[in-house]
């Protein structure tokens, strides 16, 4: 089984590519990959909920999709467990669109006689990831007052699965609700 690619060789941001053709022959990418992360949307999807924490990158670079799935399953079952399935709500806020590719290159004996060096070197393609900007939200928490701590954790275990810093900005949705009803 092919093992995963260290990968600092894709962080850093690159001309986005995400071009699939229907058409073969205006399409180099053959086959996208499969998105690794099974759910964007978790807990009650119709409640308003009295904080919101959103989770930004520090820098400028790109999350492979299973990074990001490692993330959400991570503080899903925080939050699952502490505040029980419908106590939150759960948002993925980036998508992985950008194809990534390797040129894979053969070495040891009789390697000369399959490997087409740096001819066509488009490369195939091994993953997807997101590409991500400096102060881009990743995931999105919504939770009741009485659990803020619980959710400010969640977050802090998901980005320590990530591979940037992250910083957790806190929103008070209840003056809004109340600027709202005074108006």
């Amino acid at each position: 089984m092919a093992r995963l690619r260290k990968f600092s060789a894709y962080r850093k941001l690159e001309r986005p590519y995400t071009r699939v053709s229907k058409f073969r022959t205006k399409s180099y990418v053959r086959a996208r990959p499969n998105c690794r992360i099974v759910r964007f949307n978790m807990g009650d999807l119709t409640s308003d909920f009295d904080y919101t924490l959103l989770l930004k990158s520090k820098a400028d670079l790109q999350i492979r999709d299973n990074a990001i799935e490692a993330a959400r399953q991570t503080s899903n079952r925080l939050v699952v467990k502490k505040m029980g399935k419908q106590g939150f709500r759960l948002r993925v806020r980036c998508f992985p669109h950008h194809v990534l590719r390797e040129n894979p290159l053969a070495s040891g004996a009789g390697a000369d006689r399959m490997s087409t060096g740096m001819k066509k070197s488009f490369g195939k393609s091994i993953g997807i990831a997101a590409q991500i900007k400096k102060g881009q939200v990743i995931f999105e928490l919504n939770v009741p007052k009485a659990h803020l701590a619980t959710g400010r954790e969640a977050l802090r275990r998901a980005g320590m699965k990530l591979p940037c810093g992250t910083s957790i900005e806190v929103i008070d949705n209840t003056q809004k609700k109340k600027a709202a009803a005074s108006n």
